[in-house]
């Protein structure tokens, strides 16, 4: 095997100046450059480990000598576009256009943040323009707009750092514009007002007969427009006018406005005639200029559409890229189920952690880089995929694990009854493993979590950074000697904790009191338990919400 350690400790060293200290698993990958073999990790890993112990043993003064004398020996990278592949249709000469199109019945969560960042991140990617576009039109009764999610999606976009061009656009002031081009689609005898019913309507399409609505003249048809705004709820909609022939018999005569007496939000009553969300759409990616649009397969009917509007008006087509839903394993996102369980009480809000929003994740320590990166890593999926939500976790960790300092915490405590106690009355431990710095742990009455106790009753275990002890309903101690023996989270002179888990169940136990210094919203990691956000005190407990392993 080639000597690397010169390079080990370069690259140590490169890695500690730009990050703030060295890490073992982003030295690994370098050395391959310098011809190092996967058969020879297991042999080299103990070279970087002790060269990356070394490295964050220096000042920054000693970093920046030694690196200086071994800059030669580490190579240059090449630097490559992450993940997203290159769209059609970019010009040099105009910068793209692209568009987020929220629907206001809930906070965005982590399911359909996917779509939004992915046009975000290619904005960015491009130097773009990235338009806000709140979808807010009538939608089903099954799918109503709340009033409260206008400022969620505005916070979750603040979170997530997505620039946008304001001022932000809502289609419920558009109204005026997309009657006016019902209008001329109704002129070309392109449109048509339809009083047949739902039931009759679908046995035509089926059979690929016309209504009988559908032969009246455009002048009649503007009449009928017009006396549609009258109509009670349901009589009447107005319908694109297609082949009743068309191989897919859903494409066949499709619904552009119908009537709702629903109240809007930021409307109240005045409009009743409310536009489908192709209508809406065929309209504004033309008028606002959008260049590329980016949505899920499960829109493919309404792009369809869209086509066929923008070449009755002979309007040129946007780059339209329809990317695979993703489905995340060990999550159940609902944004009506989330509506409907926060309004009914059984959830905390839209923060609530059984939400997945994105005021949830903020709220339980998830970083908005390392969503972003999550959603850049699995980029334009042709397919739908079901993702791990292990693999956020496993970003997130990555991005936590260098600065949040450590505690120890136990859940459901039972206090040992020692009956040798050793008479030490505190530790220093350090506030995180690769740190100098120190944390003074005082020594009282030793709790530890019931779950540890019933396991290892009987059984001899060390209590990290003390001594070891033999478990029971009497334990004793039996030297200091940190031997290779299973190690317990202990906590003396502790304070009452509450940790909110994602399925909304709470775990009580306590925490060293040095946790009572912590900063609201720091987020720190319980040893062996896992990342936690501080969330501040309540009565006599300290509240944090689980992030996690």
């Amino acid at each position: 095997m080639k000597d690397l350690s010169k390079e080990i400790l370069a690259y140590s060293l490169q890695n500690a100046l730009e990050f703030g200290k060295a890490d073992v698993g982003k030295i690994l990958p370098k050395l391959f450059q310098h011809g190092l073999q996967k058969s020879e990790i297991k042999r080299v890993m103990p070279l970087i480990q002790e060269s990356v112990k070394e490295v964050n043993g220096m000042s920054e003064k000693e970093r920046k000598s030694a690196f200086g004398k071994l800059s030669n020996k580490v190579k240059k990278r090449e630097i490559k576009e992450k993940s997203l592949p290159e769209l059609n249709n970019v010009s040099l000469k105009k910068k793209p256009v692209f568009r987020m199109a929220p629907f206001p019945s809930g906070a965005i969560h982590l399911g359909n943040a996917k779509t939004f960042l992915i046009n975000a991140l290619y904005a960015e990617k491009y130097n773009g323009k990235l338009l806000l576009v709140i979808d807010d039109t009538i939608g089903s009764a099954e799918k109503q707009i709340d009033k409260e999610s206008y400022k969620l999606i505005e916070k979750a976009f603040k979170f997530l750092d997505i620039k946008y061009d304001k001022p932000i656009i809502y289609k419920s002031d558009r109204l005026p514009i997309y009657y006016k081009y019902a209008e001329e689609l109704i002129k070309k005898g392109k449109a048509y007002v339809d009083y047949s019913s739902r039931e009759d309507m679908r046995e035509m399409r089926a059979k690929g007969q016309e209504s009988g609505d559908r032969q009246f003249s455009p002048e009649i048809q503007m009449k009928r427009w017009e006396e549609m705004f009258k109509v009670k709820e349901g009589h009447a909609v107005l319908r694109l006018k297609t082949s009743m022939q068309h191989k897919n018999p859903a494409f066949r005569d499709r619904v552009l406005f119908k009537v709702s007496d629903r109240k809007h939000p930021r409307k109240g009553n005045k409009y009743r005639v409310w536009p489908s969300l192709e209508m809406s759409w065929a309209v504004d990616d033309h008028l606002l200029g959008i260049t590329h649009i980016i949505r899920g397969n499960d829109l493919l009917m309404e792009t369809e559409m869209e086509k066929y509007i923008w070449d009755i008006f002979k309007w040129k087509h946007p780059e339209v890229i329809h990317t695979g839903l993703i489905n995340i394993e060990g999550v159940k996102v609902s944004k009506s189920k989330s509506q409907k369980e926060v309004k009914s009480g059984k959830y905390s809000g839209w923060d609530d952690p059984r939400t997945w929003s994105i005021q949830s994740l903020e709220r339980r320590g998830i970083t908005k880089e390392a969503i972003r990166e999550f959603v850049e890593g699995i980029g334009l999926n042709k397919q739908d995929i079901t993702v791990p939500i292990e693999t956020l976790y496993s970003i997130n960790r990555g991005l936590l694990d260098a600065k949040a300092e450590r505690y120890s915490f136990v859940e459901k405590p039972i206090e040992l009854n020692i009956k040798n106690p050793l008479k030490i009355k505190e530790v220093s431990v350090p506030i995180h493993p690769e740190s100098k710095k120190k944390r003074v742990v005082k020594v009282g009455k030793i709790f530890v979590s019931k779950r540890d106790f019933v396991k290892f009753k009987n059984k001899e275990v060390r209590l990290l950074h003390l001594y070891n002890i033999k478990l029971g309903k009497t334990s004793e101690v039996t030297s200091i000697e940190n031997k290779k023996i299973q190690k317990l989270n202990w906590v003396s002179k502790g304070v009452k904790v509450n940790v909110l888990m994602p399925d909304g169940n709470t775990v009580e136990g306590l925490a060293e009191d040095g946790i009572e210094k912590l900063k609201k919203n720091q987020v720190v990691q319980f040893e062996r338990f896992g990342f936690v956000k501080y969330d501040g005190k309540s009565k006599n407990l300290h509240d944090f919400w689980f992030a996690h392993k």
